[in-house]
């Protein structure tokens, strides 16, 4: 069985983080493993508390792993300090890890930042070159581009900057008033679209956890970039489509939906 890896923190309502990636990669046919960055206190109405591990633990969970069951793809999630940062990018380099997939978690769809200036420079320098794509929305887009993004030609823009900076792959997330739910993979290839519908559904809590999840899924089990990415936003859909319906705020996907048709 093929392997995947996320490095994220924890959520203790299941809806996102390492709850919601390794159900995504259940989901997907791989064996998922993690490493923890943080405790989080959180439900569907929000976080009421945060406990970050330290560098010397999530070192030793990577080295855990990393030298017991090789993860064929990793997947990062949100990483607060750079301390921790920097530890990952260590790590990363020295078992030569492929198939990257991160996740810049820096600003929230409500526009709030979420880690330090610190952090996202560290972000920057040491692990955006190593991945071999990155998930930003429109608003983390937006600060590693250096640029305002308002229709799909900037998003277009922003993306092929973003590529060109840190060497890596990029698929900006839609949505965020600019489109529906298309989003835009900028790689070797240049610009591909990949269309999405949007689904009327108010429960999306951990869908970027998910995406990233289930891209690099795909890229464990051998799929090529696009496929990757075309396999996981079906897999959003389905997830969206099933309507689930838990908690009192912005509840999660149904992770499992072909499970319970």
């Amino acid at each position: 069985m093929n392997t995947a890896l996320t490095i994220a923190g924890s959520d203790s309502s299941g809806g996102a983080g390492i709850q919601a990636d390794l159900k995504t990669m259940t989901a997907n046919g791989v064996y998922g493993m993690s490493a923890i960055t943080a405790l989080t206190a959180q439900n569907t109405t929000g976080v009421t508390g945060i406990m970050e591990v330290t560098p010397e633990f999530l070192e030793k969970q990577l080295d855990a792993i990393f030298t017991d069951i090789y993860p064929d793809a990793i997947k990062t999630g949100m990483v607060s300090s750079t301390e921790l940062i920097t530890v990952i990018s260590k790590k990363l380099k020295q078992y030569k890890a492929a198939n990257i997939v991160v996740d810049p978690v820096m600003v929230a769809t409500s526009g709030a930042r979420l880690i330090s200036e610190d952090a996202i420079e560290t972000l920057k320098e040491k692990l955006l070159p190593l991945a071999t794509v990155i998930t930003p929305n429109i608003p983390e887009a937006e600060v590693l581009s250096d640029m305002t993004i308002t229709s799909e030609d900037d998003m277009v823009e922003a993306a092929k900057i973003i590529y060109e900076k840190f060497g890596c792959a990029v698929l900006c997330k839609g949505g965020h008033q600019v489109n529906d739910a298309n989003d835009l993979l900028f790689s070797d290839n240049g610009a591909v679209w990949f269309k999405g519908k949007r689904i009327n559904n108010p429960n999306t809590h951990g869908t970027g956890c998910t995406l990233s999840s289930a891209i690099a899924s795909n890229l464990a089990k051998g799929l090529g970039l696009e496929d990757a990415v075309r396999n996981a936003k079906d897999y959003i859909s389905g997830a969206l489509a099933a309507m689930l319906d838990l908690g009192k705020g912005s509840g999660p996907l149904a992770h499992n939906y072909m499970l319970i048709q």
